[in-house]
């Protein structure tokens, strides 16, 4: 199978052939969910959290003596049953979310997503996008020209998520140049993650050739 790769005047530029096995795969709801949930438990970052009896001030010493006050016995005040006591199966910062993902499982599952948007004619090849230096003009002169292409349209004009604009190595010029855009986010290839793909209407993928070699390896 081929695509069209395009220029950043939104022209074809030449095409490039993609892998079947790769490219051509079909909806699978139920990995798609195994590892988004596994990704998302795996960021997660423990941050609540509670003192328990051992870690409250005070309570070094016998409220009252055991027996002869008529009250009930007790032996400090940082117990859970007091007023600023320790609390009782709270959240404690030992609790661990992670959740294992297999490379393979990991990587088919960016497959069939990727296979799902270029189906949906979501995904665009950019043989290359740079700037001399950081200027939002120029950044929006390219995304009218990618606009101009037949199926992106909302690419300009999506107010959130709008496109996922991938490099082949660091770029923070063309990061700073999209910075004032916030629906397009730009990240390298080598981070490529399918939370990132769903959540973002549209993948614009620049220097296809060694893009797609890197994203076709992941599994050989």
């Amino acid at each position: 199978m081929e695509a069209i790769i395009y220029n950043t005047k939104g022209k074809e530029a030449g095409k490039i052939s993609l892998n079947e096995k790769v490219w051509g795969l079909t909806w699978n709801a139920d990995l798609i969910h195994q590892v988004v949930t596994s990704l998302r438990a795996n960021a997660r970052t423990e941050t609540a959290r509670v003192k328990d009896r051992s870690e409250v001030r005070g309570g070094g010493k016998k409220p009252w003596r055991q027996k002869g006050t008529g009250r009930a016995r007790h032996g400090s005040s940082r117990s859970p049953i007091w007023r600023h006591g320790g609390i009782t199966h709270g959240p404690r910062p030992e609790k661990d979310y992670t959740k294992k993902v297999n490379k393979k499982m990991a990587a088919k599952a960016l497959y069939v997503v990727l296979s799902e948007k270029l189906r949906k004619h979501e995904i665009m090849f950019v043989d290359e996008i740079s700037f001399a230096q950081p200027k939002t003009r120029e950044a929006k002169t390219v995304l009218g020209a990618l606009a101009g292409v037949k199926g992106f349209e909302k690419i300009i004009t999506k107010k959130r998520n709008a496109a996922y604009l991938t490099t082949n190595e660091k770029a923070p010029i063309v990061a700073k140049s999209f910075a004032n855009f916030g629906s397009i986010d730009v990240d390298m290839i080598q981070n490529m993650n399918i939370i990132d793909l769903l959540s973002h209407k549209f993948a614009v993928i620049t220097a296809p050739e060694s893009s797609v070699k890197f994203i076709e390896g992941k599994i050989k």
